[in-house]
């Protein structure tokens, strides 16, 4: 079977539309039409009712996608597990969130290769929503993200947190930052929604992006105030052109370990878990 039409398949599963999953995986409809015609015809029942209202799995349709999941999964991690670097036993892919990357990454990798020393790591930093489609697909083994999407096929574990203190080139206090001269952060849909209601005076910043490194960047460049991960923080106040605002409220993210639910007892991934959360554990 192609895996194309399983694909096919289960973003139509999920979408519900010819035209949007045409979209999404850059298709024209009539190649998602035949994509699903040869798959009805491989398992030899119809998956999809079309009519004006949408497009709906049928009875069929609805008990095939979890086999349809499971399907994609194991091919993609068969196609990885013969692409073993000699040497190696193994090969883990690691999704980490991108604001992480920078601080905690170093640590991590050098943790990860002590406990598994005839493994191969494949790192690759993202974001939260990437990183679970890719466990989903069976591209990643394992990641660590801000934003858990809940999905039967995923399992989360909460292995800590990082907080972000506000700098500033310009004043030490928090009545004195103004709005045109600072950077907003959006390092994840929560955080946002804390930064706003913590920081109202400050939600209407002409600059937001969505990583630390991006906030230093614009921070060196142009000055101003923003919120940075804490070791970042402290590391700019030493090298002694920024303050720290002292009065700002600290930012929490939660940060959650991520892996594909039939990994769940492989010991392999609960230590990688374990490590993640000693780390943090350490860090408080």
């Amino acid at each position: 079977m192609q895996i194309d039409l399983l694909d096919t398949f289960l973003d139509l599963a999920e979408t519900r539309s010819f035209h949007r999953t045409a979209e999404r995986l850059r298709i024209t409809q009539s190649t998602v039409s035949s994509r699903v015609t040869a798959l009805e015809q491989a398992v030899g029942s119809r998956l999809f009712d079309r009519s004006r209202a949408g497009t709906d799995l049928t009875p069929e349709g609805k008990r095939f996608e979890p086999h349809a999941r499971a399907l994609r999964h194991e091919w993609n991690e068969a196609k990885r597990r013969i692409q073993i670097p000699q040497g190696a036993q193994q090969l883990l892919r690691l999704g980490i969130q991108n604001d992480l990357a920078a601080v905690y990454l170093g640590d991590w990798v050098a943790e990860f290769r002590a406990a598994f020393p005839e493994t191969a790591f494949y790192i690759e930093p993202d974001y939260s929503n990437q990183m679970c489609a890719d466990l989903l697909t069976g591209i990643l083994d394992f990641a660590v993200m801000f934003s858990p999407k809940p999905h039967p096929d995923l399992h989360f574990d909460s292995v800590g947190e990082v907080t972000y203190r506000m700098v500033s080139t310009d004043t030490p206090r928090m009545a004195d930052v103004r709005p045109g001269r600072f950077v907003f952060a959006h390092f994840s849909p929560a955080f946002e929604e804390m930064h706003r209601q913590l920081t109202p005076e400050l939600a209407t910043s002409l600059v937001s992006v969505g990583q630390s490194g991006s906030v230093v960047s614009l921070l060196n460049a142009m000055g101003g105030s923003g919120y940075v991960l804490e070791k970042t923080a402290g590391d700019l106040i030493a090298a002694g052109r920024f303050m720290g605002v002292e009065d700002a409220p600290p930012l929490r993210q939660p940060v959650f370990a991520a892996i594909h639910i039939r990994h769940r007892t492989l010991p392999l991934h609960r230590k990688l878990t374990q490590l993640v959360a000693s780390h943090f554990r350490s860090a408080s």
